[in-house]
C-alpha cells in the first residue's frame, strides 16, 4: 500500500517531469535535460527511504 511519504515522492517526480517538459518545449533544452535527470534521482531516493525503513522494522 502507498503511504503518505510515497505520495510526496510521486508528486515530486510528477512536478519534476512536468517542469522538464515545460522547459524543453519553451526553448530551454539544457535546463530541461538537467531537470529531467532529477526524476530517476528522486525515485531512487524514495526507494532508499522505503527500503531502509523496512530494514529498520525488521521486515
Amino acid at each position: 500500500m502507498l503511504e503518505k511519504s510515497d505520495h510526496y515522492i510521486l508528486a515530486a517526480v510528477a512536478i519534476s517531469f512536468a517542469l522538464s517538459g515545460y522547459l524543453w518545449f519553451s526553448g530551454q533544452q539544457a535546463e530541461g535535460v538537467f531537470t529531467a535527470i532529477w526524476v530517476p534521482s528522486i525515485l531512487c531516493f524514495g526507494m532508499y527511504i522505503k527500503i531502509s525503513g523496512l530494514v529498520r522494522r525488521g521486515k
